[in-house]
């Protein structure tokens, strides 16, 4: 669920080990699955520790997770890297903003998923989004674009390069293509 890397693991020995006995540290995702998520990292008292928690034993110490993070912080990492600039400890929580999936979801879980996971991101960067409307009987991805993509010169680039092309790669036994839904008009709001 959480990879910490052996420096960090080191880091955490040594500060847990300024602490009272039975301390661990608490992994969390503050506002999960929404555009605040934030991941962190806390000491965990023995007297903090909840009967649901998760307990990911390291080197050392163990790392305690509540059971409504879990989820959220699926292929997370947390490393401690010493460069030129000094010493930081670093979080990434690529799920814990949107809950992650199983591979075995229904095919609309999946596609929406990828969609805010992978594509909405890189389409805020123009003022974009796109949301799935519905997938067809004959497999196709339905997609309604707003904001800056409503318009744009490159949409249908972004639909049949990008997002299609990545989809029939990831789920190609089950999506043939995909559709763009949106009426287009171009305007201010419109990245050119």
């Amino acid at each position: 669920m959480i990879t910490i890397s052996p420096t960090a693991q080191e880091h955490f020995a040594k500060l847990l080990s300024q602490q009272a006995d039975g301390t661990h540290i608490r992994v969390f995702v503050v506002n999960p699955g929404t555009a605040k998520a934030e991941c962190g990292v806390s000491y965990c008292p023995a007297d903090a520790v909840e009967p649901d928690d998760i307990t990911l034993p390291f080197e050392g110490f163990s790392a305690m997770v509540d059971a409504d993070s879990k989820s959220f912080l699926e292929e997370a990492e947390i490393d401690f890297v010493t460069d030129q600039m000094g010493s930081q400890l670093t979080l990434k929580a690529p799920n814990a903003k949107l809950r992650k999936v199983a591979d075995d979801a229904p095919l609309f879980e999946r596609v929406h998923y990828f969609l805010q996971a992978e594509v909405n991101p890189q389409l805020a960067g123009h003022g974009g989004e796109c949301t799935l409307v519905e997938i067809t009987d004959d497999g196709y991805a339905v997609l309604q674009f707003g904001g800056g993509c409503n318009g744009c010169a490159q949409i249908d680039v972004t639909v049949k390069d990008g997002i299609e092309t990545q989809l029939i790669e990831l789920m190609g036994n089950e999506i043939k293509g995909v559709k763009d839904a949106t009426e287009h008009e171009r305007g201010e709001h419109s990245y050119y």
